[in-house]
């Protein structure tokens, strides 16, 4: 199995000059890990001539407890004995003061590869507080569970910007976070000292297990690489009242609710013969979120084949079936979400309200999905200078 080295391994084990003589910050969570799992906290901690001064985590907390959108409340490290503040809640971007005295600001927070997923946005967020405070960036590269290769989805409405969405890219972007990093700081004008610290052995087409790296949940409800896998079409429910499986043991995995019927809801699911992927009839109880303790209808999504799966056209089509079987019953959620109180959930995270709007009328997945292949196109042209690997 090749050998893929993290951007963490290789700062600690290669080039810990990088930072030395440094006070610096880490912005961090549970899966900030070298293949033995010691954490980023620790191993900086060590480096010689390296003083870690300072703790910011992202949603969730630095170890994932916390739910999604629970606000994430400053505490204290008992393992390191440092202050941790936190990038998610009224504050969701460094101040000054949390800033004050550092040289550096290390961000090592591994992504799933979707848009909506909110660390790259809280990366984004810092790296401009950093560019106003003259605070280096030092962002630590990590595989890129979805792979490299493969893009899908609309490219954002900048109007619809949100934390789930703050600059255009599509719903399954293909960039690991530090070339993200590249991308956004430059085409988006972030204006940071920025320095990437690159994988080894990583390529594009990989899958996570091909890295060799142990996967760490990098929040409370993605628990696998096969979460991930599903997670940039399964997101999208949560815009609705189906339930996507948050409070089970395949989140993202299980679509359903109560008023749904599995084996009916599988078979139009199943007839629309999407790409690399299964439905089989399921029931299950969520223990919290949608639906708590009410049993749910619906399905399991099984990725038959990765490469062929479009995980975003897939979370659509769950979607308008759901809509055509149980109209009176189906629902858009309502905001507040993601510190938006205007805009649906849905639009947010589609980034526009015009795929909404389709669902709504009832228009083909094929004629949906024509409607971003010219932006698709225009912003796979616009990440290429900024990709690093093979």
């Amino acid at each position: 199995m090749p050998r893929v080295e993290s951007g963490l391994e290789v700062l600690v084990h290669g080039t810990p000059a990088l930072l030395r003589g440094l006070r610096v910050g880490l912005l961090a969570h549970q899966a900030s890990v070298d293949r033995r799992y010691r954490h980023a906290a620790l191993l900086l901690g060590d480096l010689r001539g390296v003083r870690l001064a300072r703790l910011f985590a992202p949603e969730h907390g630095l170890w994932g407890a916390a739910q999604d959108h629970a606000r994430i409340a400053p505490a204290r490290d008992p393992t390191t004995g440092l202050s941790v503040w936190s990038l998610y809640g009224a504050q969701r971007e460094p101040t000054r003061a949390m800033l004050r005295g550092l040289d550096a600001l290390v961000v090592d927070l591994q992504d799933v590869g979707a848009r909506y997923y909110t660390f790259v946005w809280t990366a984004a967020l810092a790296m401009r507080a950093c560019a106003r405070a003259g605070v280096r960036v030092v962002v630590l590269d990590r595989p890129n569970p979805l792979g490299g290769a493969r893009v899908e989805g609309n490219v954002p409405d900048p109007a619809f910007a949100s934390f789930v969405g703050l600059h255009p890219l599509p719903a399954r972007h293909g960039m690991t976070l530090g070339e993200l990093a590249a991308y956004l700081n430059e085409v988006h004008a972030l204006g940071c000292d920025l320095t990437v610290v690159p994988m080894k052995g990583w390529r594009r087409a990989m899958d996570w297990e091909d890295t060799g790296l142990p996967w760490v949940a990098p929040s409370p409800n993605m628990p696998t690489p096969d979460t991930a896998r599903v997670y940039p079409g399964g997101c999208l429910l949560e815009g609705t009242n189906l339930s996507e499986g948050r409070g089970t043991t395949r989140p993202f995995e299980w679509i359903g609710a109560p008023y749904l019927d599995g084996h009916r809801y599988a078979a139009a699911l199943t007839a629309l013969a999407l790409p690399g992927v299964g439905f089989r009839p399921a029931r299950f109880r969520p223990t919290f979120h949608k639906w708590a303790g009410r049993e749910c209808d619906g399905v399991q999504v099984h990725v038959t084949d990765r490469a062929r799966f479009k995980p975003f056209l897939t979370g659509l089509a769950e979607i308008a079936v759901a809509r055509r079987q149980a109209p009176r019953d189906f629902a858009w959620r309502r905001p507040p979400y993601e510190f938006e109180r205007r805009r649906l959930p849905i639009d947010i995270l589609c980034g526009t309200d015009r795929v909404r709007r389709a669902l709504e009328r009832g228009a083909p997945l094929a004629a949906i999905e024509r409607t971003w292949r010219r932006d698709l196109a225009r912003g796979r042209a616009a990440r290429a200078p900024y990709l690093a690997y093979r």
